[in-house]
Order: C-alpha cells, then sequence, then structure tokens
C-alpha cells in the first residue's frame, strides 16, 4: 500500500520536520502540501519534494556539521551563467544547511537508460545531449574561479582506495613492494591528470545526476566542482558508476567529445590517440577513488548498497590498464588482492 501524506509526515525525524515548516513558509504553503523524499546521495546531503497540483520545489537538507551549502550556490550560479539548465536558488538558509530550490522533475537519465525497452537510438539521443552540455560548461571556464584539482587533492582521493578498500574492506595490509607500486602508478596518473589544461570540472558528472527536461539536461549534484583535467568529466559520463556501456559505444561518444571540442576551441590534445590516453588514466584515478569511496559510504556512512557496484570499478581499471604497458604494475596488484570484476 503507498504511504499517505500522514504516514510520510509521521516517519520524518527532526531536521526533515524543521525544513519541511521553513520550505513551507518561504512557498507560503501550509500543511496540504504534499512533502516527501526526493533522493539522498552518497554524501549527508538530502533533498525532499514539495508539490501542491502543477507546482513542486526541492528542499536540499544539508547539515551544515558535515555539509556547505556555498559551494552549491557559488556553482548554480556559474552553470546558470553557462546557460545551461541547473537548480534556481529560491532561498537558502545557510547556518541551519536548508536550501529551497526549482524542481527540475524525476526522472534521470539513469531511469530513462535503465527502463525496459529502452532503445539504443533514446540513450544515444541523452548522451549526446549530455556531451553538449558538458562542452558548453567548459566552455564557460574561467581560470581562479573554482577551487584547483591540485596535486593533493588528486592524491587525497586515490589514498582512499588503500585506506578504505584495501585496509578496511579486505582487511590487507600492502606488502613494502605492493606500496611502491601502487605509489609510482599514483605519480604517474596524478602527473597525466596536471598535463592535462585546466577546465571547470562538475566532478560527479554522470548519467544519475543529470535530469530529463525539455530545457536541456538538467543538473545537479555540482557542488564539488573544482577547476582540473579537460577529460575528467567526459570519461565519468562513459565510464559510470552504475552502468556500463560496450567498448564501442563509449568509444564513438569519446570521439565524438573530442572532434566537438577541437571544433569548439577547447584545449583538448590534437591527436585522438594521446587524448585518449589521458582520458583513460584520468578514468584510472576516479574508479581507484570510487572503489575507495564506495567502501567509506558502507563503513562509516551505514550505505551498503554502494559496494555491490564496485566490481564493475575494479572491471574498468582491469580493461583500461590491460591497454597501457606502463600500468602493468596495477593490474598485478589486482591479481596479489584478487580483484576481479566478479568479486
Amino acid at each position: 500500500m503507498k504511504p499517505t501524506q500522514t504516514d510520510v509526515i509521521s516517519a520524518l525525524d527532526a531536521r526533515a520536520v524543521e525544513g519541511r515548516d521553513w520550505a513551507l513558509a518561504k512557498i507560503g504553503g501550509d500543511a496540504e502540501v504534499a512533502f516527501r523524499p526526493a533522493s539522498a546521495d552518497a554524501s549527508f546531503r538530502r533533498y525532499f519534494r514539495l508539490s501542491d497540483g502543477d507546482a513542486s520545489w526541492i528542499l536540499m537538507d544539508a547539515p551544515p556539521q558535515q555539509e556547505d551549502t556555498a559551494p552549491f550556490v557559488r556553482v548554480a550560479e556559474l552553470m546558470h551563467q553557462a546557460g545551461l539548465n541547473a537548480p534556481r536558488v529560491l532561498a537558502q538558509d545557510s547556518a541551519r544547511g536548508y536550501l529551497l530550490l526549482s524542481d527540475l522533475g524525476k526522472q534521470t537519465f539513469l531511469d530513462v537508460i535503465r527502463a525496459d525497452g529502452t532503445t539504443p537510438e533514446a540513450a544515444e539521443t541523452l548522451m549526446l545531449a549530455a556531451i553538449d552540455a558538458l562542452l558548453e560548461w567548459q566552455q564557460s571556464s574561467r581560470p581562479g574561479v573554482l577551487p584547483p584539482y591540485d596535486a593533493a587533492l588528486l592524491q587525497r582521493e586515490l589514498d582512499l582506495f588503500e585506506d578504505w578498500y584495501v585496509a578496511r574492506h579486505l582487511q590487507r595490509t600492502l606488502t613494502p613492494p605492493q606500496k611502491a607500486a601502487l605509489r609510482g602508478i599514483q605519480q604517474l596518473l596524478i602527473d597525466s591528470a596536471l598535463a592535462q589544461a585546466p577546465v571547470f570540472v562538475h566532478r560527479d558528472y554522470m548519467p544519475r545526476n543529470l535530469m530529463v527536461s525539455a530545457s536541456g539536461p538538467g543538473i545537479l549534484d555540482f557542488q564539488d566542482a573544482v577547476e582540473g583535467p579537460i577529460s575528467y568529466d567526459v570519461v565519468s559520463l562513459v565510464r559510470d558508476a552504475f552502468w556500463s556501456w560496450p567498448a564501442d559505444r563509449v568509444d564513438a561518444w569519446m570521439r565524438r567529445y573530442w572532434a566537438l571540442a577541437r571544433e569548439r576551441g577547447l584545449p583538448v590534445d590534437a591527436d585522438y590517440a594521446e587524448f585518449r590516453r589521458a582520458a583513460d588514466w584520468m578514468g584510472l584515478q576516479r574508479h581507484l577513488k570510487v572503489i575507495g569511496i564506495f567502501a567509506r559510504i558502507n563503513y562509516r556512512d551505514g550505505k551498503p548498497h554502494y559496494l555491490a557496484d564496485v566490481p564493475r570499478f575494479i572491471a574498468y581499471v582491469r580493461s583500461v590498464a590491460a591497454d597501457y604497458p606502463a600500468m602493468a604494475p596495477l593490474l598485478q596488484l589486482f591479481d596479489e588482492l584478487d580483484l576481479r570484476a566478479s568479486s
């Protein structure tokens, strides 16, 4: 049986009730306005939808002890300046960690891609729209506006793999040779990332964070945006955390992105093979980071379902590393840790 509005309200915790009352005051609504969970993400943020007839709004609940709403507000404005479809910040209470946002809809690109009967043409349309929006975002880049995706941040992210997946999840301690091999690979990945031209980077640009909308892809979850390697977001898009594409489609989308980026004057390498190598290595950095993050979310935050997608990233690492002799030590480490796509 579908829960009633009374059931929903009675199940709310104190923060949700406080946020609901704050949002109702901002929109001039009353207790008859429907209020339900909209989504949650891998952070401490939660989202609720308020509905009144055809009108709807989104409440972001970002506990100030763990989250800061200022980056979301700042990046949303950058997206609007770029002509992109991002939520409008209608009201904010940064001290308590609440934002009232415009509602971009209920259906993500991932929902459509996963739906039974989705045609290749439908997925193609969505992915090409995502590539076009990404190019617009990158064309709007300005130096010094967003935090840098520097060596220190890249290294902190890479450390998540050893700290949370190897040590915490596998209960393994790397031997000195293994640790040295991993450090060598990490340095190659960091050097490659820093050698790329810097642009605005969404940092989690994937179908789950894109909404189906008549105004173009509705872009969400951008609060961690930085200025960094130009290949980062396109790799995030085609090597998705929750859906795996055939290699030929990945290559076709990467080639389309590269060709359009060159047409628009974006600073991608003139040689596709070198662009693809840098993008693949950027992907390896992200894949190792995500494996660690998914373990951290399980053990620190009590959200175990993300671990089910770790094998997808193990498969990404193994398939990409196999194409580059310089990454042979990473494959060997995965073999020694018995990390397989089915693990």
